[in-house]
């Protein structure tokens, strides 16, 4: 039996999550895409704008398992992790898994958990693997955590360390929707439409398969010396106490070519860099004291970068 393409994949998880999450194609798209890329998705606004509802709907949309971690600062990393617990009938040490175990992973306002309950996600996100008392055990995959959090009531939260924001793939901002969106949330409010309401359009053989497809897509050096030279030009950014790492670099492809396999293409082009390059590169970005005195954000200076660094021209990167 022939698995749908990569773009198919897209074009039904969209569908299917654009009929809750109304008026945010763009969101929804790189959504999408970083559950293409494997990549873990942050997403970050303030309340009641639907990040909870987006990461809903993108679980329920693929026939495998979701689990939602409600992040308070009692939450404990054996309650994401798991833990070995002694059986008496059985006199042995057995690991009970914890919530971490699904192929998608909605961690709710990661930022009021403790530093070290949220330093609990970072093997599992970069090693897809969970190590207790030295035994290692994998995570289903495709694997890919959805974090949220607000920047507003900080009081009682705790701000991801930059070695964990480093592990997330994306940053998303929803963003208030427009009147007419604003209209349809309301009406599908009223008439019960919700994540709840949603059934899996993709089962993980198609997702996998969509996954392997991504990875392989066609990348023109001259692309890739695109995305290095995006990449140190903001290592250079007067404004910038430290610019994207190599992995910055990495992630910058990877999203591109998720992104192209949304569009149904299977090569990058210059403008698959530029789609994805605010929600990789701008939380990768760290602002001298005197940019954050001046309230410099990071997103303009990712914005200066792609105005200085001229793209390659299509005829050289489309074999």
């Amino acid at each position: 039996m022939n698995q749908p393409s990569p773009g198919e994949v897209y074009e039904r998880i969209s569908r299917n999550v654009q009929a809750v999450v109304r008026g945010k194609p763009q969101v929804v798209r790189l959504a999408i895409a970083a559950l293409l890329a494997e990549g873990h998705l942050l997403i970050e606004d303030v309340p009641g704008l639907g990040k909870t509802t987006l990461a809903r709907c993108l679980a329920r949309s693929i026939g495998g398992t979701w689990n939602r971690i409600q992040f308070t600062p009692d939450l404990l990393p054996g309650d994401i992790t798991g833990v070995q617990v002694y059986h008496q009938n059985v006199e042995r040490f057995e690991f009970h898994r914890g919530g971490i175990f699904a192929n998608i992973v909605l961690a709710d306002e990661i930022n009021r958990g403790t530093p070290k309950t949220q330093s609990a996600l970072l093997e599992v996100m970069s090693e897809r693997t969970v190590t207790v008392d030295s035994v290692p055990h994998e995570v289903p995959r495709p694997f890919l955590v959805v974090a949220t959090q607000n920047p507003i009531e900080m009081e009682g939260t705790y701000r991801l360390p930059e070695a964990q924001l480093d592990r997330f793939l994306m940053r998303l901002a929803v963003g208030y929707p427009d009147l007419d969106a604003e209209v349809l949330v309301i009406m599908s409010d009223c008439a019960g439409v919700g994540p709840d309401e949603l059934s899996p359009v993709v089962d993980l053989a198609a997702l996998r398969a969509a996954v392997a497809q991504v990875r392989v897509a066609h990348v023109d050096r001259a692309i890739i010396e695109y995305a290095a030279r995006l990449a140190r030009a903001t290592r250079e950014h007067v404004a910038l106490r430290h610019g994207a790492s190599p992995r910055g670099s990495i992630a910058l492809v990877r999203a591109a070519q998720a992104v192209a396999a949304t569009y149904g293409r299977g090569f990058v082009t210059p403008d698959d860099i530029k789609e994805v390059a605010q929600p990789v590169l701008a939380h990768r970005l760290i602002l001298t004291s005197d940019a954050e005195l001046n309230q410099r954000r990071t997103a303009d200076i990712v914005d200066e970068v792609l105005a200085a660094t001229p793209a390659p021209a299509m005829s050289s990167t489309v074999a």
